[in-house]
């Protein structure tokens, strides 16, 4: 985040000590509540100067990450291994998207708010891909009932749902893959735990049109153009499809 000021002066606006006048003057709005003076704002917010919407000349930056076994995905600086301070990116950057602690793979991060936004009010129709290690041999009655639905609960965090049909292929004897539509908190672990099984690895290979690849724990890369075009489209899609709004 950063000070209305210097967000209004690197949008071309003003300067930052004229930014100041115009804040105090309380023809500034953020969100659509007036600024004060000394608040700070990031990229997705509604910034208004009267009735003009102020647009950051940041460049957008969408990366695939490896988050590694171990690493959290949280902002809170008094988490030493979180996952901002892991990426060390020149460029203020966050997950749309979470991955537990014990989980590893794919991340997409990104300073776009927008599209961060997008990608989690659609966070229930885009599908994610993961590959499974369990401590025991897989059957074809698991993968059956992994398919069609686990009921799993957890009073502690007033969980008590019945998982969605997925996709779920066998891939070794303690190894499968499943693609899911969903995003209920540890769900892979909780319909694995449902049916008696222990996950011991989990890794994120996909996320929507977006493949983890070749990375290695710890790298990162840039999308590519056509990565970036079927990501921003299936978004929008699904924004308009949540809003009643045609794709023409």
């Amino acid at each position: 985040m950063i000070r209305l000021n210097k967000y209004l002066s690197e949008a071309g606006v003003c300067s930052r000590r004229e930014a100041d006048r115009l804040i105090e003057s309380g023809v500034v709005t953020v969100d659509g509540k007036n600024a004060v003076p000394g608040m700070k704002v990031e990229d997705g917010q509604e910034v208004c100067v009267g009735k003009k919407r102020i647009k950051s000349k940041t460049k957008k930056t969408v990366l695939a990450v490896y988050k590694p076994a171990g690493i959290v995905c949280t902002e809170d600086k008094r988490e030493k291994k979180n996952i901002i301070r892991f990426l060390n990116y020149p460029l203020r950057v966050t997950y749309a998207g979470r991955l537990d602690k014990d989980s590893e793979g794919l991340l997409i991060m990104t300073n776009d708010g927008d599209l961060i936004n997008g990608m989690m009010r659609a966070r229930f129709s885009h599908e994610k891909e993961y590959k499974v290690t369990v401590n025991k041999e897989i059957t074809p009655e698991f993968i059956e009932k992994m398919s069609r639905g686990v009921h799993i609960r957890d009073r502690e965090k007033n969980l008590d749902a019945v998982t969605r049909p997925c996709k779920v292929r066998k891939n070794g004897k303690y190894t499968f893959s499943i693609i899911l539509t969903q995003g209920l908190n540890r769900q892979i672990r909780r319909m694995c735990e449902a049916l008696g099984y222990k996950v011991t690895t989990l890794k994120r290979i996909r996320i929507m049109n977006v493949e983890l690849g070749n990375l290695k724990p710890g790298e990162v890369r840039g999308l590519t153009e056509q990565e970036l075009k079927e990501l921003y489209g299936t978004v929008k899609e699904r924004e308009n499809e949540r809003t009643g709004q045609s794709s023409e």
